[in-house]
């Protein structure tokens, strides 16, 4: 088959991070940043489609400061074929909120024409869990959350999704917009010739303001406290 993939990548502080608050944010100054964990899962399974030969082109894109390219690269590490970043230095754990970031893949979408479209279920510093149902709305596309298993035919897809009492199984037809579940895959490990080689691709970068999306806030936090000690 010769489909196209789209994946979202986010940039996120590292899940092994301790999480500090200061001026009534996350302290993001100094801290390991990483892909988002369910992005890296997304990605996984688009590579995956690409040497099953289900798909021909994975594009990763990604959305925010210039630091946003690293895990971009580390994308193409993983085997995407191209990279697209929006640039912006709005923070994207508060200020670009899911429905912005979906009207900016939409934008995307768009342009590159893929068939099918992964982001994972939720980023692990908004807990949204909103951007994939939302950019689906938008493009008016099939839907499959929670995606515990793809199996692409021609132009069907049966997705399994995990659910509260258990996993479910749907069919639907392409295009489509699937979020990745934790147990969709386990991401492999680069290595080190892919990282040196993907430091060589190029990487495709768009202002915010070039799209035309309006990503004003439309919520407004108003605090953020740590836990209690145990």
């Amino acid at each position: 088959m010769s489909l196209r993939v789209l994946v979202g990548v986010k940039r996120v502080v590292d899940y092994a991070q301790k999480i500090r608050v200061a001026k009534n944010a996350v302290d993001i100054a100094n801290v390991k940043m990483s892909m988002n964990p369910f992005c890296e899962i997304a990605m996984e399974e688009a590579v995956r489609m690409k040497e099953n030969k289900v798909a021909k082109e994975v594009i990763a894109v990604s959305i925010g400061p210039k630091q946003s390219q690293e895990v971009l690269r580390g994308a193409l590490a993983l085997g995407a074929d191209r990279a697209v970043h929006i640039k912006t230095d709005m923070r994207t754990d508060t200020e670009l909120q899911p429905l912005a970031v979906a009207k900016l893949l939409k934008h995307v979408v768009d342009k590159e024409s893929p068939d099918i479209v992964i982001v994972g279920k939720q980023s692990i510093d908004g807990d949204n869990n909103q951007t994939g149902q939302m950019l689906a709305g938008l493009l008016d596309w099939s839907q499959g959350t929670f995606a515990s298993e793809i199996k692409v035919e021609d132009k069907n897809v049966t997705v399994t999704r995990e659910v509260d009492g258990g996993a479910q199984t749907l069919s639907m037809s392409l295009p489509a917009v699937f979020t990745a579940d934790l147990r969709l895959n386990v991401p492999r490990y680069t290595k080190l010739p892919d990282i040196m080689k993907a430091r060589k691709k190029k990487i495709d970068e768009l202002d915010i303001e070039e799209t035309g999306v309006d990503v004003t806030p439309r919520l407004t936090v108003e605090s953020v406290t740590e836990p209690p000690p145990r």
